[in-house]
């Protein structure tokens, strides 16, 4: 029986590489969206032609109440998931004293308050299948040395590393590993030129890196020989950290 695994925030960029990555690996996609429709429908689409299955699922990563009866649903639907990557996020970027309140609020429910939000209606339907599984989070170099503009989202990429690192220990017992990656500089539209410009001068490899080289490490954590890593946080930065 094919594996399913639920990708958030799969209607662009990285989750969009990564959910088309686990599709050519052979998994069933769950692509997850919030507000562009045309952009999940384009990955859904995308993955069918690989020859996998796939459903949309919409829910705003945000509100705890809508994830867990979405997911849910889809559970008692569907079965579960084999595997999360748990990728959804947006940015807010500005000079902390310039931080308005609604900012770090934004940044800090979607990008962190979603650890909780949908993983925990997740978790105990995978340890009853006493089966493996897979959880993979998305944290960023920010959340590993910090990053001008960036303290609401530093502040919430790190609470992921934290919060990555104890379900691990909580879950390695049952065979389901937690692993989290966090990417440096990836071209995606979510980044600005200045931003580029100015990042390009302190990476290594003095290039961006590509969702899709993203998407390959996050495959290899989800297959099966990576059962024997987890607690991990892995940057993917050109050398950045």
């Amino acid at each position: 029986m094919t594996r399913t695994v639920l990708v958030t925030g799969a209607s662009r960029g990285i989750g969009k590489a990564i959910a088309l990555q686990l599709a050519k690996d052979g998994f069933n996609i769950v692509v997850h969206y919030m507000g562009s429709q045309s952009g999940a429908e384009d990955t859904l689409s995308q993955v069918q032609k690989l020859g996998v299955a796939g459903r949309l699922l919409q829910f705003n990563v945000a509100d705890r109440e809508q994830c867990k009866q979405q997911i849910e649903q889809d559970i008692k639907q569907h079965g579960c998931y084999y595997g999360v990557v748990n990728n959804a996020g947006i940015c807010r970027d500005n000079a902390f004293p310039a931080m308005p309140a609604e900012d770090w609020d934004a940044v800090l429910s979607t990008n962190l308050d979603s650890f909780y939000n949908v993983l925990h209606p997740i978790i105990m339907p995978m340890v009853r299948t006493r089966k493996p599984g897979r959880i993979v989070t998305l944290s960023s170099v920010s959340g590993i040395a910090g990053n001008r503009g960036q303290v609401n989202y530093g502040a919430a990429k790190a609470g992921i590393i934290g919060a990555s690192k104890s379900l691990a220990l909580e879950l390695a017992k049952r065979k389901i590993t937690v692993n989290c990656v966090a990417p440096g500089l990836i071209e995606t539209d979510m980044v600005s030129d200045a931003e580029t410009q100015q990042a390009l001068k302190l990476i290594p490899a003095r290039r961006m890196g590509q969702p899709e080289e993203v998407a390959g490490l996050v495959s290899y954590l989800m297959s099966d020989i990576a059962a024997y890593v987890t607690r991990q946080v892995i940057a993917i930065d050109g050398g950045l950290v």
